[in-house]
């Protein structure tokens, strides 16, 4: 038996260690390295002049805030002290405006399709005055590519901005109380359909919702009517804007 001995074990170890290192093996090819499609860089000068159209309502007019204050401005300012461009702009804003206002101030204007950058943020007063959804669903499309048209027929000048939620303002919790989420429910089905349009339709989306919803923690970011953004959130929203806008700016 002692002769056999040996040959068994050395047989023993060597399945052993066939098993091992099948199990250390992998059962399929490693994936490749995933690799990004190239994008702009957002670092690359823009226009020497540039020609800014601002869609929307009391956010984009800046209720309660100086006039130097509001977004629009704001992102103006920030581009000129970028790139010591020439930077024009047009505001067609009101507060109280819905998506019906908007379209038919639009439509009455006789408006060069001439602009580098359009920007669109609408449809709270559809939800505050209680205007069907379906409304919404059929107008806000329709400014979309009203707003393109206008951007040179280019869809890749237009930036959507979404709607700030007004329960997280002194103003919604007076009104709403108790019921404050179902405010926030409703704007989350604005900027939700907005937004699946958007990247339906390649148009760029970006969501300011979440710096309104720091409203009743951060009073600073609400406007002394108690309702609408301040200065300070007008300048995150540009912030959280600036490098898409650099984006589209950068493609002419």
């Amino acid at each position: 038996m002692k002769l056999h001995f040996k040959p068994i074990v050395t047989l023993f170890f060597s399945v052993l260690l066939l098993s091992c290192n099948a199990e250390e093996m992998p059962k399929e090819p490693a994936a490749g390295p995933v690799i990004d499609a190239p994008v702009p860089n957002p670092n690359l000068p823009i226009k020497s002049s540039v020609n800014y159209l601002a869609l929307g309502d009391s956010y984009t007019i800046g209720q309660s805030v100086c006039e130097t204050c509001r977004f629009p401005e704001q992102l103006k300012a920030s581009l000129q002290a970028m790139y010591f461009n020439s930077i024009s702009s047009k505001i067609i804003a009101t507060t109280g405006w819905t998506t019906s206002n908007l379209l038919s101030s639009i439509n009455s204007q006789n408006l060069e399709p001439n602009y580098d950058l359009v920007t669109l943020l609408i449809g709270v007063n559809n939800q505050y005055q209680g205007r069907s959804f379906s409304v919404y669903e059929k107008e806000f499309p329709e400014l979309v590519t009203k707003a393109i048209e206008l951007a040179k027929g280019n869809k890749k000048n237009v930036i959507v901005v979404s709607i700030p939620d007004y329960a997280y303002t002194p103003f919604g919790k007076s009104v709403a109380g108790d019921q404050s989420t179902k405010i926030s429910a409703a704007i989350d089905q604005y900027n939700t359909f907005a937004e699946n349009y958007c990247i339906k339709n390649e148009v760029v989306f970006v969501s300011i919702t979440d710096i309104t919803r720091q409203g009743l923690a951060n009073p600073d970011l609400v406007a002394n009517d108690g309702l609408h953004p301040s200065k300070i959130a007008y300048t995150r929203f540009v912030e959280r804007m600036m490098p898409k806008v650099k984006v589209v700016l950068q493609q002419k």
